[in-house]
């Protein structure tokens, strides 16, 4: 599938790097899906020795994984101003809509979701381009009936940093897990030079590009090409994930959650929504509710406990749930929407 470029936007977003795969996860291949989200760049060597397991049989059960796209790992540019799309479309024009948008290089998800017609889109955009993409290419694209777009004004949890618990805390920390609870802007403020944005353009595509790959694309040594790889990550500009479809890790049922809660408590409910490693995704978003939440459960009774959880649902006004009827996109990487 080819991904066309969207004038106006800042550097590198996201990639077409091919459909993900729908194999079931063995036991060991989930415990090397959660080693790569604490550090998708880790060696199969330093995983290995982190999970207890013989380094081949991790290199190549790891590497098949990666093959044939089960688990994807790339970079999430942090580059310019996050969005929230709702597109009401006509009946039957979903799924065509869906994958155009999909296919735009500045949306990070696409959800099909339970209040059908509607799909739900995070897009990165710059404050300059959202009025065309919101009043004229949007709109333009066939079967789209209506087009809101909310601001990301604060960030609990991303995709990023969610961690649904497949390694233990030692396991963890071993690989140099980083907990934080603390919520972050969506604001950016980076102004990359050519050589950091070759990088970020890099890693967004593969972000298990070697070093020496990186070093031969900055001519420079590894030492510095590894000090480069360091700072883009440490200044925020970007962070390495593993995509992968939640239901291969036993978390099958996935619902979005629209939580309005009173201005003021917008961080107690946020912190306490993200102790929960259900939680894949909270952002503080402007609109009707103040809370968009994606939460992934074993099952319905997961669900509703969740739900009905006191440490967060008695500072929410009001919830409303719909469940994610299909994902077209995922962390900047396309999904096979007939998986």
């Amino acid at each position: 599938m080819i991904v066309r470029a969207v004038a106006g936007v800042i550097g590198a977003v996201v990639p077409d790097t091919g459909p993900v795969s729908s194999a079931p996860l063995d036991p060991l291949s989930r415990r090397i899906v959660g080693a790569l989200q604490v550090d998708g760049r880790a060696s199969w060597r330093r995983i290995a020795e982190v999970l207890g397991e013989p380094v081949r049989t991790v290199a190549r059960r790891g590497a098949a994984l990666l093959e044939d796209r089960t688990v994807q790992v790339v970079g999430l540019p942090n580059t310019s101003p996050t969005h929230i799309v709702r597109l009401r479309c006509r009946s039957g024009a979903v799924a065509s809509v869906a994958a155009a948008v999909a296919a735009r290089r500045d949306t990070i998800f696409v959800y099909a979701v339970g209040r059908a017609p509607e799909i739900v889109a995070e897009v990165m955009t710059p404050y300059d381009t959202l009025a065309g993409l919101v009043l004229d290419e949007l709109p333009a694209l066939d079967g789209v009936e209506e087009v809101r777009a909310d601001p990301a004004l604060l960030y609990f949890r991303t995709v990023a940093e969610w961690s649904p618990g497949l390694l233990s805390a030692e396991e963890g920390d071993a690989l140099g897990a980083v907990a934080s609870t603390e919520p972050f802007s969506p604001e950016t403020a980076f102004e990359l030079d050519e050589g950091e944005q070759r990088l970020l353009d890099a890693l967004v595509a593969d972000g298990r590009t070697p070093l020496q790959d990186i070093a031969e694309l900055l001519g420079c040594s590894d030492a510095t090409a590894r000090r480069r790889v360091e700072q883009l990550l440490g200044r925020g500009a970007l962070r390495i994930r593993a995509v992968v479809e939640p239901a291969l890790l036993g978390l099958p049922v996935e619902t979005l959650l629209w939580v309005r809660v009173h201005p003021a408590r917008v961080e107690e409910v946020g912190k306490a929504l993200v102790a929960s490693p259900l939680v894949r995704y909270c952002a503080f978003v402007g609109g009707d509710g103040q809370l968009l939440v994606d939460v992934t459960t074993p099952d319905v009774d997961g669900l509703r406990s969740l739900l009905t959880d006191p440490a967060w649902a008695g500072g929410a006004e009001r919830v409303g749930a719909t469940p994610l009827l299909r994902a077209y996109k995922r962390g900047g990487v396309l999904v096979d929407p007939n998986r």
